[in-house]
């Protein structure tokens, strides 16, 4: 049996920076902001600290979308640790078009420690985002070939 658009629930993967974006997210949740359960926080203590295989890992274990998120630039606990990411990111989206990942499936975004409202707006929209862009199946045809 196929799964239609309406029955997806994505399950997207985000990799988080501790002193921002993590800290917004916790912010969110005790204010009882509402936003949909699909994301999977995993803690890191930088943006930058983040490996591209990190990223790929999530996708070969059947995550639909990745979301990395960290403090906003000019404002790391590290100087410069989000920088660094967005520079990776750059190089590293060539190396996603090029084993066939929409690159719409990897998303950025800056949330810092006061955020927790953009933060449950970002969970939202990105949910819907992935909706549309419906399974990730990528991973499933190169093991099936």
């Amino acid at each position: 049996m196929e799964t239609t658009t309406a029955e997806f629930e994505p399950k997207i993967i985000a990799f988080l920076c501790n002193w921002c974006t993590y800290a917004g997210a916790d912010l969110a949740g005790t204010s009882r902001l509402k936003y949909p359960a699909n994301i999977r926080a995993i803690r890191l203590t930088c943006t930058g600290r983040i490996e591209p295989m990190f990223l790929l890992k999530a996708f070969q274990e059947g995550a639909d979308a990745v979301l990395v998120s960290g403090c906003h630039p000019g404002d790391c606990h590290y100087t410069s640790g989000n920088y660094h990411a967005r520079r990776r990111w750059t190089v590293f989206r060539k190396l996603l078009e090029f084993s066939g990942i929409d690159p719409r499936r990897v998303l950025f975004s800056w949330v810092s420690a006061a955020e927790g409202r953009k933060w449950s707006e970002l969970v939202a929209e990105i949910t819907a985002q992935v909706r549309e862009l419906g399974p990730f199946t990528s991973f499933e045809r190169i093991v099936k070939a």
